[in-house]
């Protein structure tokens, strides 16, 4: 705690990002450079609160040391807490930019006050590290003999990849794709996570000796039986990526796309200039209908707008969120309460209103007389609940109404990993068709098979991801030595009873 009185003295004050008026017009990150003073301050609100909730229980999964790196910012020793961060997370620029900091939610402060600016602080310590020359390839001095194949190049697989690769291990990781990075490289766009910082890390990755192949769709190009039998381990990281549908009539009709169609369509095309030519899907001039409403669906809304289309609006099925904590949301949960993410202040600012429309019940995709998408049916819905406290939703009669719309994208979560890796090498999957392996050990029922991250625990954060992706390696480390120095999985409600090492 650099400031004993700090908390009292200083208000809360977050890294404003760039104009909205002005961001729509690229697809530049949104954020602008923090000044020095403004930092030190804000990591002077830090208090000394004797159990920092914010690295631990609802907090922080990966264990970051905030408390510790708050003060050395606050006392301007930036290196020091470049060090410090670099300990519990391999990527603080991905989590800086794209968690939505659980660890503020937990903040002990946030009890009376607003949280600390966790987040700002620790995308401010990396950026400023990678500028100041302080991250630098380090690869290891000795190597075990030992290879691992990791399917998956996500923020899980990274991690592992990383982890694995500093003890020594000769680490390959296969991508399906044209390019690294997972989710982190087309799920998540350019004015959120650059691909420069994307390709930076892997660039440094690389330097330190882990392989890297892409165009390797493991289970259709590559046979994953032939990957066991080659390496000496074999780490499934391969997300959550099928899509949740939404069965209405007319569901097969052209304007009606998946959110990760379009926007790694938009990462392809605009951010690295392939050219798709009928695979690219525009929202120019078009009426746009986002259905969902967590971070994929603010994505399709700011890249919508970048687009140029006409209008915009933003389904949600669920009720707005109340702007305080609600009495059965106590502290240190994640406080469900209404926010403006970047999507939403852009469209204000486009088209006057936030785009939201919140308990909306799709019915029916709408044709022209061309089989054209034209718009869409809905109801509003009602929300109660009972005294055993579960919730039912019902239709409220006569408030249906079509909306027009040439493009709709559905950003309604996802179901768990696609399932042909796991039949091509007779892997067990729980009963979300997640690939079964417990928290702690990540082992699976095939002997020298570890799972990680969105497959394994179902779509998550990217946080969650390198939690995974650490515990696995550690899990991995001690199968092929007998033992590990990697640091075990974060202990997090919930998950206490789960993260033994491997006995």
């Amino acid at each position: 705690m650099g400031k004993p009185t700090g908390f009292k003295e200083f208000d809360r004050k977050k890294v404003p990002w760039r104009l909205p008026v002005v961001r729509i017009n690229d697809y530049d990150e949104i954020y602008t450079e923090p000044r020095v003073d403004h930092l030190r301050e804000q990591g002077a609100r830090c208090m000394d609160c004797g159990v920092p909730f914010c690295q631990s229980s609802t907090g922080c999964p990966i264990d970051n040391l905030i408390p510790e790196w708050n003060d050395l910012v606050y006392n301007n020793r930036w290196k020091e807490a470049s060090e410090r961060l670099h300990k519990t997370n391999n990527f603080p620029e991905f989590t800086g930019r794209t968690c939505p900091a659980p660890c503020e939610g937990a903040c002990v402060l946030g009890i009376t006050d607003p949280p600390v600016t966790i987040k700002n602080i620790e995308n401010a310590i990396v950026d400023r590290a990678w500028a100041e020359g302080w991250i630098t390839p380090q690869p290891p001095e000795n190597r075990s003999g030992k290879k691992v194949a990791i399917i998956g190049s996500g923020p899980a697989g990274l991690a592992a990849a990383d982890q694995l690769n500093q003890v020594g291990h000769e680490v390959t990781v296969y991508e399906r794709a044209d390019r690294i990075g997972g989710l982190l490289q087309y799920g998540i766009p350019n004015m959120k996570l650059s691909k420069e910082a994307v390709q930076r890390r892997v660039d440094k990755m690389t330097d330190e000796g882990i392989h890297f192949v892409t165009g390797a769709d493991v289970g259709n190009n590559v046979d994953p039986k032939q990957l066991r039998d080659d390496f000496d381990a074999l780490l499934l990281a391969c997300g959550a990526t099928k899509p949740r549908d939404l069965p209405i009539p007319n569901r097969n009709v052209d304007g009606v796309r998946f959110a990760m169609e379009f926007l790694t369509a938009n990462t392809q095309q605009i951010v690295h200039g392939d050219s798709l030519g009928d695979g690219f899907i525009s929202a120019e001039g078009k009426d746009v209908i986002v259905i969902g409403g967590g971070d994929t669906g603010t994505d399709c809304i700011g890249t919508s707008i970048r687009h140029g289309c006409r209008s915009l609006v933003n389904f949600e099925l669920l009720p707005k969120p109340p702007e305080q904590r609600a009495e059965d949301n106590p502290w240190p949960e994640w406080p469900r309460v209404f926010r403006v993410d970047y999507g939403h202040e852009e469209a204000e600012a486009k088209f006057g209103r936030d785009p939201r429309e919140y308990q909306i019940l799709s019915k029916e995709f709408l044709l022209d007389d061309q089989g054209n998408l034209r718009g869409i049916k809905t109801v509003e819905v009602r929300w109660t609940k009972n005294k055993a406290g579960a919730w039912s939703m019902e239709e409220i009669d006569g408030s249906e109404k079509e909306w027009p719309a040439q493009l709709i994208l559905l950003a309604m979560g996802f179901l768990g990993p696609e399932q042909y890796v796991a039949e091509a090498i007779g892997l067990e999957v729980d009963p979300r068709s997640n690939f079964q392996a417990s928290h702690g050990k990540f082992a699976t029922n095939i002997d020298g098979v570890f799972a990680a991250g969105d497959c394994r625990r179902g779509q998550s954060l990217v946080v969650w991801a390198i939690n995974e992706g650490r515990g696995a390696a550690r899990s991995i480390d001690i199968y092929l030595q007998g033992s590990s120095n990697l640091p075990a999985p974060g202990v997090t409600m919930g998950t206490a009873m789960e993260v033994s090492p491997i006995s």
